[in-house]
């Protein structure tokens, strides 16, 4: 996920039951609404960069523009943001959208892609407020979803169900393990005008979220089986 004050300056097995047909359908809908809104994106600053950002762009107040919140997390800064993100898409939400249904996870892609433009705009200017550190002018990009992919892979895979099934880990504990893995994760991709909170958010809801298993599909008739 980008800053857009930067820019104005210059993911599993197949779900039983109820998963989906084609499993990389969702992947491939959702590079193809990148392409589309980065046409859109440039076809507007053609006409008017205050457009474009008025469009796609998440920027303070969260209310002036409220439409932002969710086509922000569809647009990109530029090609190279759009193709590192659409890579990374295709990496950790492949093995996400084989354990879910198509409409779990555009859900999930979406709520995760706009609680981390939220977060990084509420929380840096908030900061900014009371240290001496910028706020943020404008963000967007899919990348906060994108690590909220990571983050559900890492915490759902088979490897991580087994150790949690096998070791009585506390509530506490298990916290600051993931917001220790968020800090590190987030930091490692740290680089001018990247939105770190929006990883950082993304990430720790990916995380949260792979622990309940929001998106196992069949869960629900699994567990009914093993009922009768």
């Amino acid at each position: 996920m980008a800053d857009g004050s930067r820019l104005r300056s210059s993911v599993g097995r197949r779900g039983t039951g109820s998963g989906t047909d084609d499993s990389s359908s969702p992947i491939f809908e959702l590079l193809v609404l990148f392409v589309l809104v980065f046409a859109v994106q440039q076809v507007a600053a053609l006409l008017s960069i205050g457009l474009m950002a008025g469009l796609f762009v998440l920027a303070p107040p969260l209310t002036s523009n409220p439409w932002t919140i969710v086509t922000s997390v569809y647009a990109h800064g530029g090609v190279g943001h759009l193709v590192s993100n659409s890579l990374a898409l295709i990496v950790f939400g492949w093995p996400v959208a084989r354990a879910t249904t198509r409409l779990r996870f555009h859900l999930f892609f979406l709520v995760t892609g706009a609680i981390a433009g939220v977060s990084q705009i509420v929380l840096t200017n908030a900061a900014a407020l009371v240290l001496p550190v910028p706020g943020t002018g404008g963000v967007l990009g899919a990348s906060g979803a994108v690590f909220a992919l990571l983050g559900y892979l890492i915490a759902s895979n088979r490897l991580s169900a087994g150790l949690a099934s096998f070791v009585d880990v506390p509530g506490w504990l298990a916290a600051l393990v993931f917001l220790g893995l968020a800090i590190a994760v987030t930091m490692a991709t740290a680089a001018p005008g990247v939105a770190l909170i929006a990883h950082f958010a993304g990430f720790l809801v990916g995380l949260v979220a792979g622990r309940a298993r929001v998106l196992n599909a069949g869960s629900r008739s699994s567990r009914r089986r093993s009922t009768v």
